[in-house]
């Protein structure tokens, strides 16, 4: 296992530090996502894992991109920016600022982002094997 010590992510509505925290700092620099249907690029943090759970913080520029989630789920939370995911099932969420959305194994779509989008993530690993497909 991985820890890093307590990270703690500035908002708007709390922008003290907590005791003992340590602020994030910047992402790695953006790279071209590989699932991207218009050439966006994006940047990943990871902030801690081990073998059965990662969590960290991701940005990506607009435009469209594919995503499967395949032998994890995904558990995030949108920081700022706006996207629509579409689901293959037709499905469709708006996401913006303070929206939570579960991804759950097998979910396939895309990701329309409208407004460079910020959010933390958790994936936890299923134990299921993937079927193949982008990430």
């Amino acid at each position: 296992m991985r820890f890093r010590p307590l990270i703690y992510v500035r908002t708007a509505l709390d922008p003290a530090l907590p005791p003992g925290a340590r602020p994030v700092g910047p992402l790695p620099a953006a790279e071209p996502k590989p699932t991207s249907l218009t050439g966006q690029s994006e940047s990943t943090l990871e902030v801690w894992a081990d073998s059965h759970a990662e969590t960290g913080i991701w940005e990506c520029e607009p435009g469209s991109f594919t995503a499967v989630r395949d032998g994890f789920h995904e558990i995030c939370q949108i920081l700022a920016g706006r996207a629509t995911l579409t689901g293959e099932d037709g499905r469709v969420v708006e996401l913006g600022p303070g929206s939570t959305v579960v991804l759950p194994d097998g979910w396939r779509g895309t990701w329309d982002v409208h407004e460079t989008i910020r959010k933390t993530y958790v994936t936890v690993r299923t134990g299921r094997q993937p079927t193949g497909g982008p990430a």
